[in-house]
């Protein structure tokens, strides 16, 4: 009866460390794989800033974007 116990016992441990080792390298893998699609995405817009028909817009006092940050932009 006490090895049977044990049995169960040591594979019930077995089960449980397996299952969490999956866990943490799968949560590894997709938060590396989420990292890497920002840096990329970032790499991208820093290189879409640099395109001559890309133009900064600044938001003014009442909320609107407007380029270079000008309030005369306005349509009434």
């Amino acid at each position: 009866m006490l090895l049977r116990i044990l049995i169960f016992t040591v594979l019930a441990l077995m089960v449980y460390f397996g299952i969490r080792r999956i866990w943490r390298d799968w949560t590894r893998k997709f938060d590396n794989d989420a990292a890497e699609e920002k840096r990329l995405r970032h790499q991208r817009d820093l290189a879409e800033r640099q395109r001559p028909d890309v133009i900064d817009l600044k938001r003014g006092d009442d909320g609107t974007f407007r380029p270079d940050g000008r309030k005369d932009d306005r349509r009434s």
